[in-house]
């Protein structure tokens, strides 16, 4: 068995040293893959760790970077035009089972040109990955050749995908300040924000969650004996806060069929606001109107004087310095004792 061999097919050298495990092609170390098993495997696993949208613009990168690298070797090559030099690449890149790449409308000055993809190993991946559009390695990839050879920023526009049904793929070039390093920054901070408003909204969510705990467990109604509830005031009351506490408080007093509402204002904020001083008001009004009467306790000297200079009327209520009083004093006027 021959173990090397050396073929020149349309000018281009090729070459293999099967004791080294060797390829080359024009002289330079190669490699070749199936497209269908070993490629796809390569590319689904990038989209796999990678995600979609990253995985894009890594195959988008990839291409355009290895394109400069081209499109900077000819550019150097004395005695080579653009037309030239784009003419051998496409022809280069046919040979390596690239597929079939036509330039049309190459303007030098302008620095335009079209690029025709038929058949490129891109499509073929992407058919047996069965996608619905085509990935943008190859069109980024001539991005980066023209780039090279035009001294300039090039960048691109796909019009049409062959994935679509299309005879061929097009894609339209032109000068631009887009570019990779643009688009990889530009995907970070898209990643970021996305995070940002991902983790506001778990904070909103469990923010909310913490509010409804809060109003749940903040001055609930205690049964303490047939006929009495304790509702004891904790914290600091704001309006909406006030509003809550009126209604939640009405809306469960006729459930304990109670006689007596003893309100504990032991536990409020030292900071006592008019807003508090009105939501004793609020209760005590609320209470009465379904027959049940208010007891205060536990008034601290700060609320007694906020409660003097506000409109409050407290001698329609009964006041105890502590709950064991208030509960007493309940339970005596139900003809009740403690024993």
């Amino acid at each position: 068995m021959n173990k090397r061999a050396n073929m020149n097919i349309a000018g281009l050298e090729f070459s293999w040293d099967l004791e080294k495990g060797q390829f080359i092609f024009e002289k330079q170390d190669s490699v070749l893959f199936w497209i269908d098993s070993a490629m796809k495997s390569f590319f689904d696993t990038i989209e796999e760790v990678s995600g979609e949208e990253s995985s894009n613009l890594v195959f988008e990168t990839t291409g355009f970077r290895q394109g400069l690298v081209v499109g900077e070797y000819f550019e150097k090559m004395k005695n080579v035009t653009v037309v030239e030099a784009a003419e051998l690449i496409t022809n280069t890149y046919a040979s390596a089972g690239w597929g079939r790449t036509y330039i049309q409308n190459l303007n030098d000055e302008a620095k335009t040109l079209t690029v025709y993809l038929t058949d490129s190993w891109e499509h073929k991946i992407n058919v047996s990955q069965g996608k619905k559009k085509g990935s943008n390695f190859l069109p980024a990839h001539y991005a980066g050749i023209f780039t090279g050879l035009f001294g300039t920023n090039i960048w691109y526009k796909v019009i049409q995908y062959q994935l679509e049904g299309h005879e061929c793929s097009i894609v339209e070039y032109f000068p631009s300040n887009i570019t990779v390093s643009n688009n990889i920054h530009e995907l970070a901070r898209k990643k970021e924000t996305e995070k940002i408003l991902h983790l506001e909204a778990l904070v909103e969510d469990k923010t909310r969650e913490l509010t409804d705990l809060v109003k749940e467990l903040s001055s609930p109604i205690i049964p303490v004996h047939d006929g009495i509830v304790v509702v004891p005031l904790l914290g600091k009351y704001d309006e909406d806060r006030v509003e809550e506490l009126v209604v939640k408080t009405l809306g469960k007093l006729p459930s304990y069929q109670a006689k007596y509402l003893i309100l504990d204002l032991t536990g409020l904020d030292k900071d006592i606001s008019q807003y508090t001083a009105s939501l004793i008001g609020k209760i005590g009004s609320v209470a009465s109107l379904i027959g049940t009467e208010t007891i205060l306790v536990g008034i601290s000297p700060q609320l007694s004087i906020v409660i003097s200079q506000s409109e409050m009327n407290l001698a329609k209520f009964d006041c105890f310095q502590t709950l064991q009083h208030g509960i007493h004093f309940a339970l005596g006027q139900l003809g009740r004792k403690i024993i």
